[in-house]
């Protein structure tokens, strides 16, 4: 800025800078608003044209990107040097220039007059920058009546400037942001189509394995070692059926297949045969398990065989990740239109760190190098999903070396789950 007092500015200019001010504010498509400035740089100095480039990486020039409506076809065909012009000065040195006799000065660009069979007198140029950064230049081109750009029309770019490059940095962001998304969604799409292909291909020569390995155990003809081996094979193979069917449970909900069969169950009875199934393994780690039901059978609606693999995955996690002659505690409590399950362990704890991060999928606590408790990372993240598909919502805390607390509120009627939310911000 030249150091010119606003007030040699009209009062119809004051207005016409707060107008455009506030349609910047209301956020209209880029080509309008970029139109806008243009034709409002003619309006308030006297201009006989005007245009706004944007930097234009491919070519290391500056393109056209807006114009008045009488040239902006032909000019959004031009490119421009950063050297040996105008708007290639101001854009580089980051200051305005502003030339009164055109005709004899070398920084003309003279390729655009001659392409547009123009005549450039007087031409004031101003760099758009945000944050200090260069994204285009604006040019006023020609005042009007023969007479001198000033430091009220200097005034009225740069203000102009200010607008645009606002403007522009807002939706370069908005576009990156929309490009980061796209890709989200299709990394998210190729996933899922992975784990839904991986899976199902997995199944078959799974259930071979599980089919004849059983088979020949079964004969109970062969020798102590060898019935050993094909337990070994047996439990890996049920190990790799664990982790398809944790894959097939997240591709289910990830994609349109998340719906839900609808039912009145009793959760107390779920959760008791989710607990009897993992009898055994508690049994052999020697890990006590108590489970808290309601006194009364407390019925939900919803998809009892998704809550069981919630539940299921949650009670298994407490059970990898207890040490020999730890405790489990399973509680249910019912609430004011809420069932909340939790699963009560004093096993090795999670670090804070990584908490905010544990139900992410394929997230583990421990590192690939050192890992010893197995898993993908699926358990956790699955049950997050069944969950939220009844309209719940699931959480952990935790104290490293202490033990942990997961925990997922579900409403009792399907239908209120939705509408109920106050107790899930209690």
């Amino acid at each position: 800025m030249m150091g010119e007092n606003p007030t040699s500015l009209s009062n119809a200019k004051l207005n016409t800078l707060l107008w455009l001010g506030r349609k910047l504010n209301a956020a209209i498509e880029m080509e309008p608003f970029l139109q806008i400035v243009v034709e409002s740089i003619c309006q308030l100095t006297s201009s006989e044209t005007s245009s706004l480039f944007l930097f234009e990486a491919e070519t290391s020039m500056l393109k056209f990107v807006a114009a008045p409506r009488t040239s902006s076809i032909k000019l959004k065909r031009l490119r421009v040097p950063l050297e040996h012009s105008v708007a290639g000065e101001a854009y580089t040195t980051g200051k305005p220039v502003i030339i009164n006799h055109a005709h004899e000065d070398a920084r003309i660009y003279r390729s655009v007059d001659q392409e547009l069979s123009f005549t450039t007198r007087s031409i004031l140029a101003v760099p758009i920058t945000y944050r200090h950064e260069a994204l285009g230049v604006l040019e006023a081109v020609n005042k009007l009546g023969g007479a001198q750009y000033d430091d009220a029309d200097l005034m009225v770019m740069e203000t102009l400037a200010s607008y645009a490059g606002t403007y522009l940095f807002n939706a370069i962001l908005l576009e990156e942001a929309l490009q980061a998304s796209q890709a989200l969604e299709e990394m998210e799409k190729k996933k899922n189509d992975f784990l839904a292909i991986a899976s199902h291909e997995l199944r078959t020569p799974l259930g071979l394995i599980v089919g004849h390995a059983s088979f020949l155990r079964d004969l109970a003809q062969f020798d102590e070692q060898t019935q050993s081996q094909l337990d070994t094979i047996l439990r890996s193979a049920m190990r790799m059926r664990e982790l398809i069917e944790a894959m097939s449970n997240t591709h289910l909900g990830s994609t349109s297949q998340k719906r839900l069969k609808r039912k009145s169950f009793s959760i107390n009875q779920m959760i008791e045969e989710v607990v009897a199934s993992f009898s055994a393994q508690a049994t052999q780690q020697k890990i006590q398990v108590r489970v808290d039901l309601p006194a009364e059978n407390l019925h939900l609606q919803g998809d009892n065989e998704k809550l069981a693999i919630a539940f299921g995955n949650l009670l298994k996690n407490s059970l990898t990740y207890t040490e020999p002659g730890g405790h489990v505690l399973v509680k249910v409590e019912k609430l004011p239109g809420f069932a909340k399950v939790s699963v009560i362990d004093d096993g090795i704890g999670i670090p804070a760190a990584d908490l905010p991060h544990i139900f992410d999928k394929f997230y583990q606590v421990e590192s690939h190098l050192n890992r010893r408790h197995g898993g993908i990372g699926l358990g956790l993240s699955v049950a997050k999903v069944m969950v939220e598909m009844h309209g719940g919502q699931i959480w952990a805390e935790s104290i490293e070396g202490k033990g942990s607390n997961f925990s997922f509120l579900i409403p009792v009627d399907l239908d209120q789950g939705g509408k109920s939310t106050s107790i899930f911000a209690a």
